[in-house]
């Protein structure tokens, strides 16, 4: 893990600086945190009420980013950090597979990335998305292992919004990217399969539980259009909440992917 991702990192338990031990992460009072194989750091201090992803969901997901579906929201994220000018550490709250860190990092070449999740089969991809990036295990209600300013850039895609830990380490100037879905994303599967829909007023509910300590700066919808096989659609809806009890057939269809993303410093 790189030097200047490990610096951002702060024990869970006492919240002191971390240093690298080849295996392990280990702060001056004596605790210490293992490096999986895979490259990224358990700094969960016992069981964590949220389990995350599946594996099955994120290879799903893997899969359906990987063909670029979404790749307008990862080109929108990009523009978004290019226009922050980050020079410092990106910090990926709910990273999944690493795939909008990476291509964040792509866009910022003077910029680290942290990826935070509590799925370890999404931790496993995300720790190798990129050269620039690490990845640790955390529970995003809790408070973060991350020191106080040590963001450039928050970004919260599709993930649990903390906002007093986003702002606690978040730096002066520096800004929350959230990406969340319009009323209309994903409508068509929505009608033909009963999948969870999007909560009545998601801007207003967003608002609300970031604007005591953020400002809005700009918010964009993003929609495109996606003509999917039969077998894209099962992977797009197995790397969502759905999954978990979906079980009927698919088709080839036509989907809208319609997201907001939120710029709030």
């Amino acid at each position: 893990m790189l030097d200047t991702i490990v610096a951002a990192l702060r024990c869970p338990v006492c919240r002191g600086t971390l240093d690298d031990h080849g295996g392990a992460l280990r702060c001056a009072g004596g605790h210490s945190f293992d490096v999986a194989r895979q490259g990224y750091v358990n700094l969960l201090t016992g069981r964590s009420p949220h389990t995350g992803d599946t594996a099955e969901m994120i290879a799903d997901r893997a899969a359906f980013l990987a063909a670029g579906h979404y790749d307008f929201v990862a080109r929108a994220l990009a523009d978004a950090v290019t226009d922050a000018d980050a020079d410092g550490l990106v910090l990926d709250a709910g990273t999944g597979t690493g795939h909008y860190l990476a291509a964040v990092l792509d866009a910022a070449p003077a910029a680290t990335g942290l990826g935070l999740d509590v799925s370890k089969p999404a931790l496993r991809r995300a720790a190798r998305a990129h050269p620039r990036a690490g990845a640790a295990c955390a529970d995003l209600w809790a408070p973060l292992p991350v020191a106080d300013g040590a963001a450039a850039v928050v970004l919260d895609v599709f993930a649990p919004r903390n906002a007093a830990e986003f702002r606690r380490v978040l730096r002066p100037g520096g800004v929350l990217l959230v990406v969340t879905p319009a009323a209309d994303h994903l409508g068509e599967l929505v009608a033909a399969h009963g999948l969870l829909t999007v909560e009545k007023d998601k801007p207003g509910r967003v608002r609300d539980s970031l604007g005591g300590r953020f400002t809005e700066a700009g918010r964009t919808t993003l929609r495109r259009t996606l003509t999917l096989s039969g077998a894209e659609v099962r992977t797009l809806i197995g790397m969502t909440p759905s999954a978990r009890t979906f079980a009927g057939e698919t088709a080839p269809a036509t989907v809208t992917a319609a997201v907001d993303l939120t710029v709030w410093a």
